[in-house]
């Protein structure tokens, strides 16, 4: 996967922004505001998601690529390497479930609101 297929999967998702709040190097894809996952454009050789502390370990346990998130809280973030053996379907599947994870955190009537736009735009 390289980083423009990154950028298109994730913005495919209801009600993702991509934005540089952390400098022009740094971009950041958010659902309604809060961080799913986070890569560095100009080098594109890893990317922090959310995960579930329980998954997260055995992620990092089953595969090299995973290791504790970079520069995060390492409970709840990985840091996935890009081309040392993870397939783009293995990364779409990390990212689906960080961004799943980010949004049934948020507030009832935000998550109602996504699903919404998700009805819309079938």
């Amino acid at each position: 996967m390289n980083i423009e297929d990154f950028r298109d999967y994730c913005l495919l998702k209801a009600g993702v922004t991509e934005e540089t709040p952390f400098g022009p190097s740094t971009l950041v894809f958010k659902v309604s505001g809060k961080v799913f996952a986070l890569t560095d454009i100009d080098t594109f050789n890893s990317i922090n998601l959310k995960c579930d502390p329980e998954r997260a370990v055995e992620l990092r346990e089953q595969h090299d690529y995973v290791l504790p998130g970079f520069h995060m809280n390492k409970k709840h973030w990985n840091t996935v390497l890009i081309g040392t053996g993870v397939s783009n379907g293995q990364l779409q599947e990390l990212i689906d479930h960080s961004y799943d994870l980010v949004r049934a955190s948020l507030p009832r009537k935000q998550r109602e609101e996504l699903a919404n736009s998700e009805q819309e735009g079938l």
